[in-house]
């Protein structure tokens, strides 16, 4: 398959999707994918109405108000410039399916907790519920575009769910359009792409569709930034993508150990590495480890994959990954335990961060989540401060099956602060999670004058000015590095396993 759109073949024009024009879209899924892509694309083609759809009625109310069910930097301004325009939410899904000329399918896929492939699969009963919907609703010709996050030959199975269902004159065209999107600069990402990625199948049909929706993106996407490819490419693309992001993460994570070991600063380290071209700066960011929606679904995903082809090794591979980055939340949690001599029971600790990184308020798969879970596992007070994370979502976070098998634990450990400084009072450490920037710009002095003490401070993210909050009178810990006097001996022999 050629790359970009200017160099791959044209349908010919007595191939029905050549003479299908765009004029009507619908979004199936009215969540973070769907809805940000979607307002980004009724706000640069005025001249196509967009509809998003969701059987959640409530989520459709919030698109419709002043209060967006989700927070991203431009949002909320591209949602108020082409809402009621050409940009459109309704709970009626199948009128909106029924227009539609193109749909994207942007709807959950989670990670399977039963059943075979369970921890590791992705669940795709919501890929397929659409995928029915669609066919039979469908009288006439439409572009089906994948928008999810979906393990590798999924368009195969919604191809063979419409070509068993579909009636007379009924002609479906499924592409692979994943997104690339990175939570806090997802407008920007969706304005100005890296690349945009079709995939779909090698025949004048496929080429015609992917055409049609290159035609979208082209209204303010430069051409050679969209890559058209086969529809399997397209698919493990995506997976890749986040794999290898996910990667460097970890890598640097584990360095970040064996620096505190050794009196090394990650931050100086990375900086090192980073300046070699052939590695590059980009996600060498140590920290408490990566979250999101995205990453680990993924892998675990790619892990899957690997094992159901009979790829043992590159499983065990990519699932080494996951395995690292659970360890460093666990290590951290350790940390604080120790540091306190010991023992967190009954001890007040300021959360500062909850959502998974900074300008979100998602907080799937957050380190903060676990971090907590760990520290109320020991029995510690825990004050949540969080900017933007609603209050309900924290706790419905803590008090998930997965974090805590005691729900009334919760109510009795946590409490949530709407004011920095509040949180902090009283309390025996904070533990910044969140990089937002706001923390930066504490009164670190006030800080641990209302603090019990010794006050410790614990920077998850090492964006704090350590030697400033040691000279007030902090024990301060952070990621691959030792703030304050320590003796190191590396053993003249590993010790045994």
């Amino acid at each position: 398959f050629a790359v970009g759109i200017a160099r791959v073949a044209v349908a010919p024009r007595s191939s029905p999707m050549a003479v299908c024009t765009v004029k009507k879209v619908c979004c199936i899924g009215a969540g973070y994918v769907g809805g940000s892509t979607c307002s980004v694309v009724a706000y640069k083609c005025p001249e196509i109405k967009v509809t998003i759809v969701d059987v959640d009625a409530a989520k459709i109310a919030a698109w419709n108000s002043p209060d967006l069910p989700i927070y991203e930097p431009g949002l909320q301004e591209i949602v108020e410039t082409a809402r009621g325009r050409n940009l459109f939410f309704s709970a009626d899904v199948d009128s909106a399916v029924t227009e539609a000329d193109l749909i994207f399918i942007s709807v959950n896929t989670p990670t399977k907790t039963f059943g075979l492939g369970k921890g590791r699969a992705a669940d795709l009963k919501y890929i397929e519920a659409s995928a029915r919907r669609i066919v039979s609703l469908t009288k006439g010709r439409k572009i089906v575009v994948e928008k999810s996050t979906v393990p590798v030959r999924a368009a195969e199975s919604i191809e063979r769910i419409f070509e068993a269902n579909r009636t007379e004159g009924v002609e479906l065209e499924v592409l692979s359009n994943p997104e690339f999107l990175a939570e806090g600069t997802a407008v920007a990402d969706l304005l100005n792409p890296s690349r945009v990625l079709i995939g779909g199948s090698q025949t004048a049909s496929g080429y015609a569709a992917m055409k049609q929706l290159s035609f979208i993106y082209s209204h303010w996407v430069p051409e050679e930034k969209i890559i058209l490819t086969n529809t399997w490419s397209s698919e493990l693309s995506k997976l890749t993508a986040n794999a290898f992001l996910a990667q460097r993460i970890s890598s640097i994570n584990a360095i970040s150990a064996v620096c505190e070991a050794t009196g090394a600063d990650v931050t100086e380290v990375a900086h090192a590495i980073g300046t070699d071209f052939r590695i590059g700066n980009k996600f060498l960011q140590a920290s408490l480890g990566f979250g999101g929606s995205c990453f680990q679904k993924d892998i675990l995903n790619l892990v899957y994959l690997c094992e159901a082809l009979s790829l043992p090794e590159i499983a065990a591979y990519w699932n080494q990954v996951i395995k690292l980055n659970d360890y460093q939340k666990r290590r951290f949690a350790t940390r604080i335990i120790n540091s306190l001599f010991n023992t967190v029971t009954d001890k007040k600790i300021t959360i500062f961060g909850f959502a998974f990184k900074k300008d979100t308020g998602d907080t799937r798969e957050s380190a903060s989540i676990y971090l907590c879970k760990h520290l109320m596992d020991e029995g510690a007070q825990l004050v949540v401060f969080d900017p933007k994370v609603k209050d309900r979502q924290i706790i419905s976070d803590l008090k998930h099956p997965l974090i805590s098998d005691d729900p009334d634990r919760v109510d009795r450990l946590v409490t949530i602060c709407h004011d920095p400084y509040v949180a902090v009072e009283g309390a025996h450490a904070f533990v910044l999670c969140t990089e937002w920037d706001m923390f930066k710009t504490l009164d670190f002095t006030r800080i641990y004058d209302s603090m019990e003490k010794p006050a410790f401070a614990f920077d998850g993210r090492i964006i704090l000015d350590h030697d400033h909050l040691h000279d007030i009178g902090f024990h301060v810990e952070t990621i691959g590095k030792v703030v304050g006097p320590r003796k190191f001996t590396i053993p003249a022999t590993p010790p045994p396993c």
